[in-house]
């Protein structure tokens, strides 16, 4: 098991996080990683799936709201809401305020530029260690 945690440091970035996060999925995508996106709430869901269709112009990256019809289980990039149960996958992009405590190979943890931001990422970085997890910390 494997956590990384992305600290938001370009440009790109800082302006618009969520981007960070689209580009995680792109990868995860290419990569064949069937991916759960744990958005903070609703809101964040329907923004990420919005981001995802216009993101960038040459990038498809096949997605869907959990919930939403009977796909979930062949999605590649499922957005599930807390609201919603969904399916653990390999791969799971964490946004919302607790450390994801399901089954997966590897989560993903996005950590914001506010410095005063980071200290729940730092707590859920013990807490992951104490699972024990493989941590890695990468600056985007």
């Amino acid at each position: 098991m494997r956590a990384d945690f992305y600290l938001i440091a370009k440009p790109r970035f800082l302006e618009a996080p969520l981007n960070l996060v689209c580009e995680l999925a792109k990868r995860a995508y290419a990569s064949n990683q069937p991916t759960l996106i744990l958005a903070r709430d609703a809101a964040q869901a329907e923004e990420l799936d919005e981001l995802l269709w216009a993101f960038e112009d040459d990038a498809y990256v096949p997605h869907q709201i959990a919930g939403t019809d009977e796909d979930d289980d062949i999605t590649p990039v499922l957005i599930a809401a807390p609201e919603l149960d969904a399916a653990p996958r390999p791969l799971v992009i964490n946004l919302r305020d607790a450390a994801y405590a399901g089954a997966c190979e590897r989560v993903l943890e996005v950590v914001p530029a506010d410095p005063a931001a980071r200290e729940p990422l730092r707590e859920r970085w013990r807490q992951y260690q104490a699972r024990g997890f493989a941590l890695n910390k990468h600056d985007m």
